[in-house]
C-alpha cells in the first residue's frame, strides 16, 4: 500500500500550488472575492458619472486590484514580508482613503480587502494592531458621507475588523496544519530508525553468538589438523550443529518480519483509499489484537484486506468503503473471524469468475482453514467481500512456529 499523499484536495489550502489546476483553483477562490467590488464598479458605470471620475476611479481600482493579487499571491511562495510587501499595504490603505473620499461611499468596501491582505501578510504582532487601525480609517472616512450614519458602521466597519481577525484564525490554523505535517513526518523518521535499530539489536543477538561460536570451533579444527583428525571432524560436526541452528533463528525472524498484520494493512490501506478519492469507514476492531486470533490466521485476513482494497482501488469506481470484523458462530458451534469489504462501486462482473487476485486469496485462505465469499452489495450497489477464518480459544500472544527444516544425517566421525 502507498503511504498517504499530503493532501488530496484540489485547492490545497496552505500551500503554493503544484500544476495548472491547483493554480487555476487557487486563481478563482481568490477572485471570487472581487464580486464585493460591484458596488464601487457600478458606480463608476452610473449615469451621471463623469468621465474625470472614472477615468481617476477605473486607474485607482486598478491599481488596488493588481496590489491586492501582488501581495496575496506572493504569500502562497514566499511567507516573509519584504519593504516592497510593506509598501504594497500601505499603497492599498492609501488607494481605500482616497477613493472612498472623493468619490462614493460604497468605495469603503476597499478597506475590507485591505484588512483581509494585512492579516494574510503581517505577523500577529503587526496585524494585532494593523487591523484595528485600517477599521479606524475607514469609520473616519466613512464620517463624511452624513446618509449613511450608522448603516456603514454594520455595512462595512464590522465586516472589516471580523473578515481581518477571521483571516488571522485562518493563518493561524494554516501554521499549525504546517507544523502536524512537519512532526507526522519527523514520527515517521524516527518509526523507520527504530525499526533499523531493532532489526540491528535482533540480528546481532541471533547471530553474534553463533558466529562467535562458529570463528572459534574452526580456529581450533585448524590447529588440531593433521594430527588429530577426529577431534577435528568433532569440532566439524559443532560448526554444523551451530550453523544449522542460526539458521532457524533467522527464518524465525525473517518470518515475524515478514508476517502481515491487519493493523499495518488497515493503515496502509486507509491511506491509498483516501489517495484514490475513496471515502472509508473502519471497525475499530481491525485497529487491535483479537483474542483467539492465531499467526497464520492474521496473515491471511490481513492478505485478504490487501487484495480487496486493491480492487476497490483499480476496478470499483466506488466512492465509500466500508471495513468490517465480526465474529460468528457456525452450527457446528466452531467460531470464525469474519473480515466484510463493502463498496457502492460497479459490482461484481456480470461473468461471475475469480480474477488471479481472488483465485490466490481463495487458496491462501484455504490453507488457513478459511473460506472466501463474494457477490453484490447487501444495499444492492457495490460489491462484497467476506474472508473467515477459524477462530481460536488461545489468546494471540502465541510464539511464531519456527519454520520446518527437514532433518539431514550427520555423519559420525567416530
Amino acid at each position: 500500500m502507498t503511504s498517504e499523499p499530503e493532501d488530496t484536495h484540489p485547492i490545497m489550502i496552505g500551500q503554493p500550488p503544484r500544476n495548472r489546476r491547483q493554480a487555476f483553483g487557487k486563481t478563482m477562490w481568490i477572485a471570487v472575492w472581487l464580486l464585493y467590488l460591484a458596488g464601487p464598479v457600478g458606480q463608476l458605470l452610473r449615469a451621471g458619472a463623469s468621465t474625470a471620475e472614472r477615468i481617476w476611479g477605473g486607474l485607482g481600482l486598478a491599481l488596488f486590484v493588481l496590489s491586492y493579487f501582488v501581495v496575496v499571491f506572493r504569500h502562497l511562495f514566499r511567507k516573509t514580508a519584504g519593504r516592497w510587501m510593506y509598501g504594497a499595504l500601505a499603497l492599498m490603505l492609501a488607494l481605500s482613503t482616497v477613493l472612498s473620499w472623493t468619490l462614493d461611499f460604497s468605495w469603503l468596501v476597499l478597506f475590507i480587502f485591505t484588512s483581509v491582505a494585512c492579516a494574510v501578510v503581517l505577523p500577529w504582532r503587526k496585524t494585532r494592531w494593523a487591523i484595528p487601525l485600517v477599521t479606524a480609517v475607514l469609520l473616519a472616512v466613512g464620517a463624511r458621507y452624513p446618509e449613511i450614519r450608522g448603516y456603514y458602521l454594520f455595512a462595512y466597519g464590522l465586516p472589516a475588523l471580523g473578515s481581518g481577525f477571521m483571516m488571522v484564525g485562518v493563518q493561524h490554523l494554516i501554521r499549525t496544519t504546517h507544523e502536524l505535517r512537519a512532526a507526522r513526518q519527523e514520527v515517521a523518521r524516527l518509526a523507520a530508525n527504530d525499526e533499523r535499530l531493532r532489526l540491528a539489536r535482533d540480528l546481532h543477538d541471533l547471530l553474534g553468538h553463533s558466529l562467535s561460536l562458529i570463528t572459534l570451533k574452526s580456529e581450533l579444527a585448524g590447529r588440531m589438523l593433521p594430527d588429530r583428525p577426529s577431534d577435528a571432524a568433532q569440532q566439524i560436526a559443532d560448526i554444523e550443529q551451530v550453523s544449522r541452528q542460526a539458521l532457524v533463528d533467522v527464518r524465525e525472524a525473517v518470518t515475524g518480519y515478514r508476517r502481515p498484520r491487519l493493523a499495518v494493512e488497515l493503515a496502509g490501506g486507509q491511506a491509498a483509499l483516501r489517495t484514490a478519492g475513496v471515502r472509508v469507514t473502519a471497525d475499530p476492531a481491525l485497529e487491535g489484537e483479537y483474542r483467539g486470533l492465531a499467526a497464520e490466521e492474521e496473515s491471511a485476513l490481513a492478505w485478504a484486506l490487501r487484495e480487496a482494497l486493491t480492487n476497490v482501488i483499480r476496478h470499483s469506481g466506488a466512492r465509500h468503503c466500508e471495513l468490517l470484523l465480526t465474529e460468528e458462530w457456525a452450527a457446528d458451534e466452531r467460531r470464525s473471524l469474519c473480515l466484510t469489504v463493502l463498496d457502492d462501486g460497479n459490482g461484481p462482473p456480470r461473468a461471475q469468475h475469480d480474477g488471479n487476485g481472488l483465485s490466490g486469496l481463495r487458496e491462501r485462505l484455504a490453507l488457513a482453514d478459511g473460506r472466501l465469499e463474494t457477490g453484490p452489495a447487501p444495499r444492492g450497489r457495490g460489491f462484497a467481500l467476506r474472508a473467515y477464518v477459524p477462530l481460536g480459544a488461545a489468546p494471540k500472544t502465541a510464539a511464531i512456529p519456527a519454520p520446518e527444516i527437514p532433518p539431514e544425517p550427520v555423519n559420525d566421525p567416530a
